[in-house]
């Protein structure tokens, strides 16, 4: 275990890159988290990726053996509809560029969701919001209809601005290359909900009652899970198991340099 963790009592763990590629389980995340549990620090988990629900992840961590329940998980999806919830925004027409994690989160608190396929193009309604993220079937069709509802007035947001995300099968495109063609057919910024916006962070520690200093956020990206801990002030860990690699640690810079850089989650156990 690391010295200067030990005595958080909080630990946030990114997904995507820090416990899993795509479908693979990677080399000692289950005995990282088990080891804390049996400890009694509290977990956490923490994903950009907006595609699935909370209850998908769960399930999902839950095949690995790892214990987890949607109430410890965190999403940009979910937090997106935490943000329309806690503005009491209902009843609007949301134009969602996402997959079925996105779009079901934003069901449940009452919103009216509109999606759009080629085959399946919206009729010509005025959207109060279009809301991306990553979405696998995204389209110059999608784009178009982004660039219209913005002109006629609808607001931006976005679930994260992630380029790119690790898979076993490589890095692929993430959401923020769609946020990207969205904003620059448009020329207009979103209102970003995910990390490294503080949004998600300040929710878990609200959620858990931890102060920022008794927290360590552990992720494989200096932008957004390195970035936002620095943000709010909780330690900081980068594993280089997912989009950060050895080789790119030099070109970290000073302000942007995680508490510990390791190469696999056994130095935050008694796993080696």
């Amino acid at each position: 275990m690391l010295d200067n963790v030990k005595n958080c009592k909080l630990f946030i763990f990114d997904l995507d890159g820090v416990i899993w590629r795509g479908d693979n389980l990677l080399p000692y995340a289950k005995e990282c988290i088990d080891y804390l549990s049996k400890n009694n620090y509290k977990i956490f988990f923490l994903t950009n990726n907006s595609t699935c629900t909370r209850e998908e992840y769960c399930v999902k961590l839950n095949s690995y053996g790892i214990t987890a329940t949607k109430e410890s998980i965190m999403t940009s999806a979910y937090a997106t509809a935490l943000y329309f919830k806690e503005n009491n925004i209902a009843s609007a027409n949301v134009l969602v560029i996402g997959e079925e994690g996105l779009t079901k989160e934003l069901k449940d608190i009452g919103l009216n969701i509109f999606q759009s396929t080629i085959r399946n193009p919206q009729p010509a309604i005025h959207f109060d919001y279009v809301v991306a993220g990553l979405d696998f079937e995204f389209n110059y069709n999608k784009l178009t209809l982004c660039q219209k509802a913005i002109f006629d007035g609808a607001k931006f947001i976005a679930t994260n601005t992630d380029a790119t995300f690790p898979t076993e099968d490589g890095i692929l495109p993430g959401g923020g290359a769609i946020i990207s063609a969205i904003e620059k057919a448009t020329n207009i910024k979103p209102l970003v909900i995910g990390k490294p916006q503080v949004y998600t962070l300040e929710k878990i520690l609200q959620i858990t009652n931890t102060p920022p200093q008794n927290a360590v956020v552990i992720g494989d990206r200096v932008e957004t899970d390195i970035l936002v801990g620095k943000k709010l002030g909780t330690k900081t860990v980068l594993v280089l198991t997912g989009v950060t690699k050895k080789e790119d640690v030099d070109k970290i810079t000073k302000d942007s340099m995680p508490d510990y850089i390791i190469e696999n989650l056994s130095t935050l156990s008694n796993e080696r």
